[in-house]
């Protein structure tokens, strides 16, 4: 299996990057029970298609943790950039 590297990550189709590391992990369930959250936490996860603001605050390192579990298929470095949440802002 290929690592993933920020040279690479460019090139693939990858829609939902958060679907994708729970995949590489073994599924939402594994990934619930990796992050010691609740498997609906997982799906709304993967729904959102982004990590949790907490990640990129230093309060949660879920990126690393499946890194470290995902059999070298990305690194938590690549996980971060490609599901970064949104940072514009609207006003309503």
């Amino acid at each position: 299996m290929a690592l993933i590297t920020s040279e690479t990550a460019d090139q693939l189709e990858i829609n939902n990057p958060i679907k994708f590391a729970f995949q590489k992990v073994g599924g939402r369930t594994r990934a619930a029970l990796l992050l010691g959250r609740s498997y609906m936490a997982m799906s709304k996860m993967e729904k959102r298609g982004v990590l949790p603001r907490t990640e990129y605050t230093g309060e949660t390192n879920y990126a690393e943790t499946l890194a470290e579990h995902c059999e070298g298929a990305f690194t938590a470095e690549w996980l971060k950039e490609r599901a970064k949440p949104d940072q514009t802002l609207t006003k309503g």
